[in-house]
């Protein structure tokens, strides 16, 4: 049993490696090739077996892998940090366009931020991991997000750490003052980098979102798709 729990934990691992090398070729390839890059970090995280197991516990799931893979989304993880909002949807039309990657869900906290305030955009796919007795489909969560989101997001999280998710009420109004503050920063640099720079974000354009603000059609059609496929099963 351990060896198999390492070896499905191992597969989440390369799925992972999968989306960070897809994302390190678009980031390379803008740095080198075009006059803007819209990705400033790529970064990547495996829960730990005990995590996954808490979690297992916690929600009830079964303890089969088949399970697990079904419920518990996020075992592995990639952060995409993008230098405006706009960017963040640009990035994710680029890599969820890939033949090999398939969009399981989207939840969109840019344009429905949580209650207290956080923004991201994130998205379950599904990536190919090629091991000795073949192909494995392995989900991954990738977030996309601005600098400022990250920043809000990373001091959330130490806030919710130090007071063990007990978080005064006067300090979850500040954050939530602050992630206004942030979004507004947002909002005005991209203002300001469209002023002085024009369209060369836009560069090169592989059908961006309208306004870099909506999902593409091409994601939300291949989601129907697959609710559809899932359901005459």
């Amino acid at each position: 049993m351990r060896d198999e729990f390492s070896r499905f934990m191992l597969s989440y691992k390369f799925g992972m490696d999968e989306i960070t090398t897809k994302v390190r070729i678009l980031q390379e390839e803008f740095r080198t090739v075009h006059v803007y890059n819209p990705i400033e970090h790529v970064s990547a995280r495996l829960k730990t077996p005990e995590s996954v197991l808490e979690k297992v516990r916690r929600k009830g799931c079964e303890p089969t892998f088949e399970r697990i893979r079904e419920q518990i989304t996020d075992v592995a993880g990639v952060r995409v940090t993008c230098s405006f909002v706009s960017d963040a949807y640009r990035v994710f039309d680029l890599l969820t366009g890939q033949q090999d990657i398939d969009v399981v869900a989207v939840k969109d906290y840019i344009r429905d931020p949580k209650p207290n305030g956080y923004r991201s955009l994130h998205a379950i796919v599904e990536v190919p991991v090629f091991l000795s007795n073949g192909p494995t489909p392995v989900p991954v969560e990738v977030q996309f997000r601005t600098i400022a989101m990250d920043f809000w997001a990373s001091l959330e999280h130490k806030i919710y750490y130090k007071y063990d998710r007990q978080v005064p009420d006067a300090l979850l109004v500040s954050l939530s003052d602050a992630a206004t503050t942030a979004a507004k920063l947002d909002e005005d640099m991209e203002r300001l980098h469209r002023e002085v720079h024009g369209d060369d974000r836009q560069q090169p354009p592989p059908e961006p979102s309208p306004g870099g603000l909506e999902l593409s059609e091409r994601v939300v059609a291949q989601l129907i798709q697959q609710r559809a496929a899932a359901r005459g099963r």
